[in-house]
C-alpha cells in the first residue's frame, strides 16, 4: 500500500461522539417505511396481537443481525466490500452485492422524498382537491400503462433535482460535518414534529375508534405463519440491516465505542417510533371513518404510497387546520426519508472511495451524480410509480433477504468468524453477549429468512405481481436482481487501487480478562491476501 493510502487509512473519519453515531443510526432506521408501512402491516396481521411476533422478531432477528453488521464494520474498519474482503477475499462479492442494492434503493427512494416535498408545498393550499387518487396518479404523476417511458414529468423532476443537490452537499461535507450534523438536527426535529402531529391526531373526533381498530388483538392471527413472516419482514427492513449501511456506519466508530448498547438504543428507538406512527396514523383514520359514516375496517389504502399520497390528503382536506397537519405530516416524510437516503449513499460512496482510491469528496460527487442521473431518467417519468413499486418489491423482499442469509451462513458457518466477532463486541461493549447470539445469527436467521425468501419467490413466480405483464416483471423485478449480481461480480474482479492494505490488523482486545471470564480469544492478525 502506498504511503498516501496509509495516511488515508490512519485519518479515517470517526463520529465525534456516541450520541452522533446513535442519532445517525436512528436516522437511517427511521424512514418512510416506519410511517407508511408499519401501521398497515400491524393492522392487517392481528392488530394488537401483532406486537407479540413483532417483539419476538426484534429480539431474535433484528437486534442479533444488527450486532453482526456492527461487529463486521467496527472490527474491520471499512465499508461492506473491504470489510468482508478483510475477512476473506471471496467475501468481497457479497459486500458489493449489498452496496449495489443500496445504490438501486437510493435511485428510487429519492423519488418518494421528492413526492413528499411536493406534497409539503401542496399542503399550503390543499392543491390535491377532492379526488386525491386522481390528482396523485393523474395530474401529478401522470401515470401511464406499464412501459419504459422517457416522458419527463416536470412537477416531479424539479423537487427530485433539489433532493439530489441536498444529498450531494451532505455527502461532500463528509461524516462529521455532513451526515452527523444533519442527523443531530433532523432527528430531534422529526421527533418533535411527529409528536405534535400525533397529539393533533389524538384530539380529532373518532380518534378512539381508530386506536381501537389498531390495538384490538386478533389472537387467532398468532397461529398464522404469514403473520410471523410479516413481523420478521417489518423488523428486518425497518432496521436498515444486511445491505451495507450499518457496516459502514459502524466502521466510523471510535475504537472504544460501546457497540451493543448503542445498538439496543437504535433498535428500540426505531420500534418506538413505529408504534408512535401507528397511533398517529390510526387516530387519523378513525377521524376519516367517522366523517364518512363508516368503520376503519371498511377504509382502503392503509399502507404505502396510497396511504401517504391518497388517503392522508383526503383526511387532511376534511379536518380543521388541515394545512398545518399536512405540512407536519409531509415534513416528517421528507425528514425521515432524507436521513435514510444519506445513510444509504454514504455506504456506496465509502465503498467507491476505498476501492478506487478516490478522495472523500470525489467519491461523493461521483456516486451522487451517477445516482441522480439514473433517478431522474427512470423515476421522473410517467412510468415512475409502477417501476418504483416493482423495483422496491424485488430489491427488498428478494435482494436484502438473500443478502442476509448469505452473510449469516458465510461469516458464521463457512469462515468461522462467530467467536471472533462475539469476542470483539464483548471487548468494546458494556452489554455483553453470549453464545446464544451466534446461535440466533447462525441457525435461526437462515431458517426463518430462508422460509421467507422461498415463500416470496414462489408467490412472485406463481401469482406474479399487481397484475403487471411478465415482461415488465422480468425487466424491473428479476432484471434488477440479475443486474445487481453481475455488477457485484464485475466490481470484485476490478483490481484495487485504494485501501486494500495487506498489513491490516483488526483491532485487538482493549483489556485482558481473567481466564474464567474470557470469551474466545481474538487473533492478533488476520490475513487479507
Amino acid at each position: 500500500m502506498t504511503s498516501t493510502s496509509s495516511r488515508a487509512s490512519r485519518q479515517r473519519e470517526t463520529w465525534t461522539s456516541s450520541t452522533g453515531f446513535i442519532l445517525a443510526a436512528i436516522g437511517s432506521a427511521v424512514g418512510l417505511g416506519n410511517i407508511w408501512r408499519f401501521p398497515g402491516v400491524a393492522y392487517e396481521n392481528g392488530g394488537g396481537a401483532f406486537l407479540i411476533p413483532y417483539l419476538v422478531a426484534l429480539l431474535t432477528a433484528g437486534i442479533p443481525i444488527l450486532f453482526l453488521d456492527y461487529a463486521i464494520g467496527h472490527r474491520y474498519r471499512a465499508a461492506a466490500p473491504l470489510a468482508l474482503r478483510r475477512i476473506a477475499r471471496p467475501a468481497e462479492t457479497l459486500g458489493w452485492f449489498q452496496i449495489c442494492l443500496s445504490f438501486v434503493i437510493a435511485v428510487y427512494y429519492a423519488a418518494v422524498i421528492a413526492w413528499s416535498l411536493s406534497y409539503f408545498v401542496f399542503s399550503f393550499d390543499l392543491r390535491w382537491g377532492d379526488n386525491t387518487a386522481a390528482f396523485f396518479t393523474g395530474e401529478y404523476l401522470q401515470v401511464g400503462a406499464p412501459e419504459i417511458s422517457s416522458t419527463v414529468v416536470p412537477a416531479v423532476a424539479i423537487p427530485l433535482v433539489l433532493v439530489w443537490v441536498a444529498v450531494l452537499v451532505v455527502l461532500v461535507l463528509g461524516v462529521t460535518r455532513g451526515v452527523q450534523r444533519v442527523n443531530v438536527v433532523f432527528i430531534p426535529l422529526l421527533t418533535v414534529t411527529f409528536a405534535a402531529l400525533v397529539v393533533r391526531a389524538l384530539t380529532l373526533p373518532g380518534a378512539s375508534d381508530g386506536l381501537n381498530a389498531f390495538f384490538t388483538p386478533n389472537w387467532s392471527a398468532l397461529t398464522d405463519p404469514a403473520v410471523w413472516i410479516a413481523a420478521y419482514s417489518q423488523i428486518f427492513f425497518s432496521l436498515s440491516i444486511a445491505f451495507g449501511i450499518m457496516i459502514t456506519y459502524a466502521s466510523y466508530q471510535r475504537r472504544k465505542a460501546n457497540m451493543t448498547s448503542s445498538g439496543l438504543v437504535v433498535a428500540f428507538a426505531n420500534s418506538s417510533f413505529e408504534i408512535l406512527a401507528g397511533i398517529g396514523v390510526f387516530a387519523t383514520l378513525g377521524f376519516m371513518a367517522q366523517q364518512a359514516s363508516t368503520t376503519v375496517d371498511q377504509l382502503e389504502g392503509l399502507t404505502g404510497p396510497t396511504l401517504s399520497f391518497i388517503t392522508f390528503p383526503a383526511v387532511i382536506s376534511q379536518m380543521p387546520g388541515g394545512n398545518v397537519f399536512g405540512m407536519l405530516f409531509f415534513g416528517c416524510l421528507v425528514l425521515g426519508g432524507f436521513t435514510s437516503i444519506i445513510s444509504i449513499l454514504l455506504g456506496v460512496a465509502a465503498s467507491v472511495q476505498e476501492k478506487f482510491g478516490l478522495g472523500q469528496k470525489a467519491a461523493a460527487v461521483t456516486v451522487s451524480v451517477i445516482c441522480a442521473a439514473l433517478s431522474l431518467a427512470l423515476f421522473s417519468t410517467t412510468s415512475a410509480l409502477l417501476a418504483l413499486d416493482t423495483v422496491d418489491q424485488w430489491a427488498n423482499n428478494i435482494g436484502i433477504v438473500f443478502s442476509a442469509i448469505v452473510m449469516a451462513v458465510l461469516v458464521i458457518w463457512v469462515l468461522r468468524k462467530g467467536p471472533t466477532l462475539l469476542a470483539h463486541l464483548n471487548t468494546v461493549s458494556t452489554f455483553r453477549l453470549g453464545w446464544w447470539w451466534i446461535g440466533l445469527v447462525a441457525v435461526l436467521a437462515p431458517l426463518y429468512l430462508g422460509y421467507m425468501l422461498y415463500e416470496r419467490v414462489r408467490t412472485l413466480i406463481v401469482e406474479g405481481y399487481e397484475d403487471l405483464p411478465q415482461w415488465y416483471l422480468n425487466t424491473f423485478g428479476w432484471g434488477t436482481i440479475g443486474l445487481v449480481v453481475v455488477v457485484a461480480i464485475l466490481l470484485t474482479v476490478i483490481p484495487w487501487r485504494g485501501r486494500d492494505d495487506p498489513s491490516f490488523v483488526p483491532w485487538p482486545p482493549l483489556r485482558e480478562e481473567p481466564a474464567s471470564q474470557q470469551q474466545p480469544v481474538l487473533p492478533e492478525q488476520e490475513e487479507v491476501r
